[in-house]
């Protein structure tokens, strides 16, 4: 197929399963001409643009580093001032609007030096989650942009470009915007030294971009959630693929994906108790090597071994069914029950299990369904089944996680969550609920209870899987891969005052409210911001320094403790 204006088609088909590979493509294609473009002002001075230019055809792509969980976009301007986009604590412009006025910024400059007319289009990559972003597709098609949202990795991928100035349109393209564009500069590490010597300036705006890049991270993070945010675990699409370098624009696409998680068709994270009420559940994709993410966790030795057995037989029966197609095989229950306190990596091992599952050959897509209570609970009578029903279609193929399950084991004889738990087995029950893996997750004493006073559960739900709270030496081990991820680096002092800190709070804590991993990463985002601080009151004279910590770097936080008993 050869499309008149190829170059925007092919942008406009993107989706976040095959955007990092088709940009990876645009760099090796020897027709196309890209680069990289360190802001656009006044609108997106502070983001990365990346140019992609084909005779008359220009296409910008904005990367939007802001990371919301869930926004809500609106492109109507009111009155004079910009369109904004709201989150449940801020808003911020519109980045879709801001992008289009650099579009019309670049137009407006082609048409003024009387170039030929340019063909301009947009996208906009964001790692927020736009909830209304089906309803603004036609919207932002008339702004002349794609939008692809809910890249949750897109602070690790490194966009590559040509800058091959031996093609027609790059000449072209610099020459009728160099006095409007600033290209990043491209630097050797030797200049870089000299410059440092020679230019106090320079070091000064690296220092408050590495700093607010620091910030925007910062902000962007949640560590009220076990171990790190399961969505941050998964990459759409990895940039270790090889790539197809011989693709062409007569070609009828980039290339065709061998990426088998690429291939999943995932549900919608919306559910329907009635008219008036839709709640919202947890989507998590697959993992691309769940073994080495269960190997690399730590501690969790007793859980990893029950894992290899249970797997080990699921494995033995897909054998059978291949070498001995009516051989009876043995019966293995894929559901159940997580014991564990908050921060002991439930919902991260979770994801793992679905997805070994899936790689098995037991579940047909290892995704992770995330819900509790108020997913099945509605307002009429009936909410709870229209609920239950709906979960477990968005689960086929995958593993449904409720998350403090025993919340449903209600008091009352007539609570809506003891329906839901008799719903359930009633449901799994069925031979044709075969492709799916329930896992109950709470606190050890309440599951139990819930376990004896349904004793269907038993039975249906036969894995029992306990996390027990991480000792000192595992959450020092789980603080070292958190300060990794940041190149950071503790000095000597700064390490031991550090593990005098989790050593005390290890000792004085509240087993009911202890937050294990959770504990850690509060406790980092603290250090951080006190390091934050002292850098920009006293930036650091050496580079290096900006990822040292020091003990004035650490400032315990309040750990809860046993409250005292009353009475004898």
């Amino acid at each position: 197929m050869n499309h008149p204006h190829r170059l925007i088609y092919d942008f406009k088909k993107q989706n976040k399963k095959t955007i990092w590979k088709h940009l990876s493509a645009m760099a090796e294609n020897y027709v196309v001409y890209s680069e990289h473009i360190k802001g656009i002002a006044p609108h997106l001075e502070n983001n990365d643009i990346y140019a992609y230019t084909l005779s008359n055809d220009l296409v910008l792509v904005c990367v939007d580093l802001n990371v919301k969980e869930e926004e809500l976009a609106d492109e109507e301007r009111f009155y004079d001032e910009p369109p904004l986009y709201f989150s449940q604590t801020s808003h911020r412009v519109s980045p879709v609007w801001k992008l289009s006025q650099a579009m019309k910024q670049i137009s407006e400059k082609l048409v003024s030096i009387e170039h030929d007319y340019w063909n301009v289009w947009g996208v906009l990559l964001s790692g927020s989650h736009f909830l209304n972003a089906e309803d603004m597709q036609g919207v932002w098609e008339a702004m002349h942009i794609t939008v692809i949202d809910q890249l949750t990795t897109i602070r690790r991928h490194k966009i590559e470009v040509n800058n091959d100035l031996g093609i027609p349109s790059g000449i072209e393209f610099r020459e009728c915007l160099k006095d409007l564009l600033t290209p990043k500069p491209e630097q050797s590490d030797e200049t870089n030294e000299s410059n440092e010597s020679h230019d106090n300036g320079a070091f000064d705006e690296d220092f408050q971009a590495l700093l607010d890049d620091f910030i925007k991270r910062m902000d962007s993070e949640i560590v009220d959630t076990d171990e790190k945010s399961d969505e941050e675990e998964t990459t759409e699409a990895h940039d270790d693929d090889e790539l197809d370098n011989d693709w062409s624009l007569d070609d009828d696409g980039p290339f065709d994906t061998d990426d088998p998680l690429a291939n999943i068709d995932l549900p919608t994270g919306n559910i329907e108790q009635n008219g008036n009420i839709s709640v919202r559940v947890k989507i998590l994709p697959p993992m691309a090597n769940p073994r080495e993410e269960l190997d690399k966790l730590v501690g969790c030795k007793d859980i990893k071994k029950r894992i290899d057995e249970l797997l080990a037989l699921t494995t033995y029966n897909k054998m059978l069914r291949e070498s001995f197609p009516g051989a009876k095989q043995h019966e293995v229950s894929l559901h159940s029950i997580f014991f564990g306190r908050p921060g002991t990596g439930k919902t991260t091992v979770c994801k793992i299990f679905g997805s070994l599952l899936r790689e098995a050959g037991a579940l047909s897509k290892g995704h992770v369904v995330v819900a509790d209570r108020g997913t099945f609970i509605g307002t009429l009578w009936g909410d709870e089944e229209r609920s239950v029903r709906q979960v477990l279609e968005k689960a086929k193929g995958g593993v449904l996680m409720i998350d403090e399950a025993y919340l449903l084991n209600g008091k009352h004889d007539n609570d809506p969550g003891r329906l839901v738990i008799q719903l359930l087995m009633e449901l799994l029950a069925d031979e044709t609920q075969r492709d799916i893996a329930v896992v109950l997750c709470g606190y050890k004493e309440p599951m139990q209870k819930l376990l004896d006073m349904n004793p269907g559960l038993h039975s249906r739900f036969p894995n029992r899987f306990e996390f027990t709270d991480f000792t000192v030496d595992e959450l020092l081990e789980i603080t070292k891969r958190r300060l990794s991820e940041y190149e950071y680096q503790f000095t000597q002092p700064a390490w031991q005052k550090f593990k005098e800190v989790i050593n005390s709070a290890y000792q004085v804590r509240d087993p009911q409210s202890w937050g294990n991993a959770r504990f850690v990463a509060n406790q980092l985002e603290r250090i951080y911001i006190q390091h934050a601080q002292r850098c920009v009151k006293e930036p650091p004279k050496d580079k290096a320094q900006i990822r040292v910590l020091i003990p004035d770097d650490i400032t315990p936080i309040e750990v809860p403790r046993p409250k005292p008993r009353i009475g004898f």
